[in-house]
């Protein structure tokens, strides 16, 4: 059931972006004049198609749906009626080609911007920056964090969410800038806490930074009762039911839900003396967490949930939600933000200053839509959005066989005031292709990686 519902929502993804992507190309190409002969979702053999329309466009679903296309009328292609001669692309005047490939990208910011303007209308449940204590000689601890800390800003940037302290923090990470955080102390006084990050490395932004940071969120004291288990995780396999009582492993006794986190989380692989008190009494079994791979490390997971009070989580929770108008700004700014840092993230993986093994492929994306999927439909739709920033990101970059290696020749024929000559068009290609098939290697490469670590 669950790799059918990663499989469901991965393809229900893959489909609405690519579908978005060619419908910009494709009605930018129309009120431009230009035929479109054919609207194709996926590559290879046909599975459905259809004409419609006064130009009889043929709209296809084929049998690899890993990408699509727009086939205009182009005479570098085939032969092209004389009566189709002046809707031909090819034909076109520079600034019309130009935006009938701008086309696609932009489908894509304007669905992410979409997306979160409906989740900061709708209104998106998160975490208050509450901050937990700091672990001893970290960076948060020698800022002199302390337990209840509420985040109200850092850097003079207004922090509502406990995401929105992650991303301004990972921003500045990556140039290794101190974080100021403007903080509540005891709910009364403001204070100012200054974080160094000149400490953090490429690796460390790989996982979960905030842990090297000491940051984390302080949680209500949860008692350490399960309440949900995932079908065939360690947790079901070992025995454990809805309603067990944790009470020590290892020998160790486990007086909450976040004690019981950490000790898992601490033993990925390892086998576990766990004491239980149950319906039936107590007894004790041997669990055993599977290792999740995160960048060079490795965490403990064993599929099983809390159960925890709504009231007790009540103080700990916002609703981040903003009127229409707002909305929209808000959600075209978080756009423009996540479009600037892939790029950003994009480059340092050319310099060498954050890892290739950051680069994801269909493997961990299928993994990631699913996951978001059955966290819910706000989840999700922050999935899609972020998915959507990214594919029109990569369609911009100046590689030929993308809409930005379209672009570049276009940049130069303006420059030169003719069209790039058709041998260079087709070393670009080639070219282009290489450096495409080196990403796909690089992220299954990745995928398979992460696979074989878990």
């Amino acid at each position: 059931m669950s790799i059918l519902y990663t499989l469901v929502a991965f393809v229900v993804a893959l489909g609405l972006l690519i579908v978005v992507h060619e419908f910009g190309h494709y009605v930018v190409a129309r009120l431009c004049g230009v035929k479109v002969t054919r609207f194709s979702v996926g590559f290879g053999r046909p599975l459905w198609v259809r004409r419609l329309g006064r130009d009889q466009t043929e709209w296809v679903v084929a049998a690899v749906p890993l990408g699509g296309y727009v086939k205009m009328v182009d005479e570098r292609e085939g032969p092209v009626a004389p009566s189709d001669l002046p809707r031909a692309f090819n034909r076109q005047g520079v600034w019309r080609r130009i935006a009938i490939v701008c086309a696609g990208p932009v489908a894509n910011f304007l669905l992410a911007i979409a997306l979160y303007w409906v989740l900061f209308l709708a209104g998106i449940q998160e975490a208050k920056p509450i901050l937990g204590a700091p672990d001893p000689g970290t960076p948060a601890a020698a800022a002199g964090v302390k337990r209840g800390d509420l985040v109200r800003s850092v850097n003079g940037e207004s922090t509502t969410s406990w995401g929105d302290v992650r991303w301004r923090l990972l921003e500045l990470a990556l140039e290794r800038n101190d974080a100021r955080l403007e903080v509540l102390e005891d709910g009364r006084t403001i204070r100012s806490r200054t974080l160094d990050l000149a400490s953090l490395e490429a690796p460390d932004l790989e996982s979960d930074f905030l842990v090297k940071l000491g940051l984390r969120l302080d949680r209500p004291l949860v008692p350490p009762v399960i309440d949900t288990l995932t079908a065939g995780g360690p947790a079901e396999k070992a025995g454990l039911l809805p309603g067990d009582r944790i009470l020590s492993i290892d020998g160790d006794p486990v007086d909450s839900w976040s004690a019981l986190v950490r000790k898992v989380r601490a033993n990925p692989g390892q086998s576990l003396r766990v004491r239980i008190q149950g319906a039936a009494g107590e007894r004790q079994v041997t669990l055993v967490p599977e290792s999740v791979a995160r960048g060079d490390s490795a965490y403990g997971r064993i599929g099983a949930g809390s159960r925890i009070d709504p009231d007790l989580m009540r103080d700990y929770l916002v609703e981040v939600r903003y009127p229409p108008v707002e909305a929209l700004g808000r959600a075209t700014a978080k756009t423009w933000e996540m479009s600037v840092f892939s790029l950003r993230m994009l480059w340092r993986m050319v310099t060498g200053s954050v890892s290739w093994r950051n680069l994801s492929g269909p493997v961990t994306i299928a993994d990631y839509a699913g996951q978001s999927a059955q966290l819910g439909l706000a989840p999700y739709l922050a999935f899609l959005a972020l998915i959507s920033i990214s594919l029109g990101v990569l369609n911009l970059l100046p590689i030929p066989m993308l809409d930005g290696g379209h672009l570049m020749y276009y940049s130069v024929e303006i420059l030169k005031g003719s069209p790039v000559s058709d041998r260079v068009m087709e070393l670009g290609q080639r070219i282009g292709l290489t450096l495409l098939l080196c990403l796909m290697a690089f992220a299954f490469y990745n995928d398979i990686n992460r696979l074989l670590s878990s």
